[in-house]
């Protein structure tokens, strides 16, 4: 190894058991022709990189960043810096949002570039969801500001699933429920997808949370109602209800269902913040639980509303939303492998405080 060697370093955690991880120091090879590679620079990591993990084989997302057998390497959405490129469209110096690795660095084959960004073209990203494998040149993206990169980091992701949930019960007139239960209330993607829901007059929102994020949840303001998870049994049972899963809890789900029974016209589970909870959970009384899955909406959308009419329906959506979100959060930065160890640990057994917005670095 020379003095020139650079050196990558991975966080990777055991796929069948969350809670076993590791870091990895490896010397980085040479870059081939058409390779750019990038320094992670910071990256946000909330409950939605707990669903990456917990579902990380059943939606493939151990595949953009192949690991060692038995351990993976969880997807984040931050920013990066080109360090190196053998690809004549990508300057060093270029910065870039995307989705990365917990590593320092990650090694891309751009494909498509043009001055807002690129795909990577890595063969082995080939058959998976278009929408992950986009990196946006911050130079040319019109949402972006440099004082705004943590909102970005934090929220964009998690919004835009939100986004993509209201618009497909927006699309399915809500299957004629008169209100929608958002389970793990307290988490940003389901506040997200609660604000949008909470425009359409006609709607009651209904968060489900435990008792120490009730305040937090109430105070947001546009969710109708806050129950807390051991009071499911008082909700009315008799109103047509839509249940969007959050948490992923096999307990809480059967609870929804069983009270709700023929009345509950639809549920999907989105996320997995009671990632242990996770279950088969067997016939449940009321709609049969579906699994959404946003890409798949947000790939009908674009071919529907093409992707100008995609992104300009998305944008002022977000546009909306950023400008309230700082007031929700208080960002944290944190920098190097034991902070990061700390707050992934912390995510992970549900002790992260709700309106706490955790930027990393290495």
């Amino acid at each position: 190894m020379t003095s020139d060697t650079i050196i990558n370093h991975d966080f990777i955690v055991k796929k069948q058991s969350l809670k076993d991880h590791e870091f990895l120091e490896t010397a980085l090879p040479e870059l081939k022709d058409g390779e750019v590679r990038l320094a992670v620079d910071r990256f946000a990591f909330t409950a939605n990189n707990i669903t990456y993990a917990a579902m990380g084989d059943r939606m493939r997302y151990w595949e953009f960043f192949p690991s060692d057998q038995g351990f993976g390497k969880i997807p984040v959405w931050g920013f990066a810096d080109v360090v190196a490129s053998k690809h004549d469209g990508i300057s060093v110096g270029s910065r870039y949002y995307g989705y990365y690795p917990m590593s320092s660095h990650v090694v891309v084959s751009p494909a498509k570039v043009s001055p807002s960004g690129f795909m990577d073209g890595a063969a082995h990203r080939a058959q998976l969801p278009v929408i992950y494998n986009l990196y946006v040149n911050v130079t040319t993206d019109p949402s972006y500001t440099q004082d705004g990169e943590d909102l970005q980091a934090l929220y964009r992701p998690l919004f835009m699933t939100s986004f993509l949930i209201d618009d497909f019960l927006a699309e399915n007139e809500t299957f004629g429920a008169a209100q929608v239960i958002f389970s793990s209330a307290s988490s940003k993607t389901a506040y997200c997808a609660a604000y949008l829901a909470a425009k359409r007059p006609d709607l009651k929102v209904i968060g489900l949370t435990s008792k120490g994020n009730a305040a937090f949840t109430q105070g947001l303001g546009f969710y109708d109602k806050i129950v807390t998870y051991d009071d499911i049994e008082t909700l009315d049972g008799s109103v047509p209800t839509v249940y969007v899963d959050m948490a992923g809890s096999t307990d809480i789900r059967a609870r929804v269902h069983t009270n709700f029974g023929d009345n509950l016209v639809y549920s999907c589970s989105v996320g997995a913040s009671h990632w242990e909870e996770m279950g088969g959970g067997g016939d449940l009384p009321g709609a049969k639980p579906q699994l959404f899955f946003a890409p798949s909406q947000g790939q009908k959308r674009m071919q529907e509303w093409g992707p100008e009419g995609f992104q300009k329906r998305t944008g002022e959506a977000w546009a909306g939303f950023i400008d309230k979100a700082a007031a929700w959060v208080d960002v944290k930065h944190h920098k190097g492998q034991k902070a990061i160890e700390n707050i992934y640990m912390e995510t992970l057994e549900g002790r992260a405080k709700p309106r706490d917005g955790h930027i990393l670095s290495f």
